[in-house]
């Protein structure tokens, strides 16, 4: 029969879920402390420092600190080791530059931080998937479970993996997870393919003649540029980009002259944005046709305009192999019914791309909502306590059933 938590309607099969069930209690009253104390990313020395004590309780056999600056790496060795094989699990730990407006008693103590994405959440989960592996030990290999700093625009994936992560530990494969608002508690999904994003920065700098506004034929005005320039971009995606792929470009903010010098034309306009692609193609086509374009529009006025555009972080491409073995031990968990195999992508990105650049692996999203819940990112959202012990048991059967034990 299915295992329940006291008091809850979230209901899933196994032995991990029942078992971490019992800890929801302590699991809770963890993730709120982090909650209570958001750190940003490279700076989550509070929260690496909670991590690396409740995994000495936890009884794993090693623990590493400081790799990628503040990221916490803990190792536990199964029941047996004939295996020798190695599997990864990931959180992130870091939060986010917002001021929460929630009212509970676990809310931010720290002004204009906080947990708006669940961070705490998923470290939480991690510990508790921690806690049962250590103290059961069924499977036959290595669990190496990676916390991890500065996903929030910090690139701490890539921090961690330059600072030796896959040579210190070099795992088969790599889960992670994140919660996902829009999706009930009890489901689950991923694809065996592009799940989120490449996020790309662009900065557009228009150079002209400043002058005076009354005087406008004397100057060569940015300004106009630079609205020609937005408007020109928006026909990247239609006019170049092929119907059946995906792109997104939005320029999100200008800057230009003074408020309140309002007859002063500037010399310069600055234009800053993002695009967000799945394939290096569509990518490399939108860098290309952004600075074709910018640059052309720009010298039809007699300016000039320079395009940088910073490749932030890549694609979050599953591996075909590990998304479908993935979506298996989740249907163990939670039933055919509640999982989602074909979920459709999304254009935001995350930075454990670059940990499945360098091996195979599968992120996936546990539902934590349903309809009308707070979305990632608002200052009222907060992280679903009840689905702790299903993604711990996620976690935890994901090295189960990787690296089985032999029957006896």
């Amino acid at each position: 029969m299915p295992a329940s938590i006291t008091g809850s309607p979230l209901k899933a099969n196994g032995r991990a879920f029942a078992h971490i069930s019992q800890f929801l209690p302590e699991l809770t009253s963890f993730r709120r402390d982090l909650h209570a104390h958001p750190e940003l990313g490279f700076e989550e020395r509070y929260t690496g420092g909670r991590v690396k004590t409740a995994l000495e309780v936890c009884g794993v056999d090693e623990i590493h600190t400081g790799i990628g600056k503040t990221g916490v790496v803990g190792v536990i060795r199964g029941r047996e080791n004939s295996s020798g094989r190695i599997v990864g699990l990931r959180a992130d730990m870091d939060a986010l530059t917002m001021t929460e407006q929630n009212e509970f008693a676990w809310k931010s103590t720290r002004h204009g931080m906080m947990h708006g994405c669940g961070h705490d959440g998923h470290v939480a989960m991690l510990v508790g998937a921690a806690r049962y592996l250590a103290e059961t030990r069924e499977f036959d290999g290595t669990a190496v479970l990676i916390f991890q700093p500065g996903e929030e625009g910090f690139a701490g994936a890539k921090a961690m993996i330059e600072d030796g992560l896959f040579e210190r530990f070099p795992v088969e494969a790599v889960y992670g997870m994140h919660n996902w608002p829009a999706m009930k508690p009890g489901t689950i999904g991923t694809n065996p393919g592009p799940l989120m994003a490449a996020a790309d920065r662009v900065t557009i700098e228009i150079t002209g003649k400043g002058g005076h506004g009354a005087h406008a034929y004397l100057a060569v005005d940015p300004v106009v540029v630079a609205a020609h320039i937005i408007t020109a971009v928006q026909t990247i995606v239609s006019r170049n980009v092929r119907p059946v792929d995906s792109a997104v470009i939005s320029l999100c903010a200008m800057q230009a002259g003074d408020v309140q010098a309002m007859s002063v034309i500037p010399g310069k306009a600055t234009l800053v944005g993002t695009v967000r692609t799945f394939s290096a193609e569509v990518q490399d086509l939108v860098q290309r046709r952004l600075t074709e374009l910018c640059s052309a529009v720009a010298l039809g006025f007699g300016a000039t305009a320079v395009v940088t555009y910073d490749r932030v972080y890549p694609a979050t491409i599953n591996s075909p192999r590990e998304a479908l073995f993935a979506a298996n031990v989740a249907e163990s968990l939670v039933g055919a019914d509640h999982v989602i195999r074909d979920m459709d992508p999304s254009m935001g990105a995350e930075d454990f791309s670059f940990m499945l650049q360098v091996r195979p692996g599968a992120y996936l999203r546990i539902g934590q909502g349903g309809e009308g819940s707070c979305m990632l990112h608002n200052s009222r959202y907060d992280f679903n306590d009840e689905i702790l012990p299903l993604g711990s048991a996620l976690h935890a059967s994901l090295i189960e059933r990787s690296m089985p034990l032999a029957q006896r």
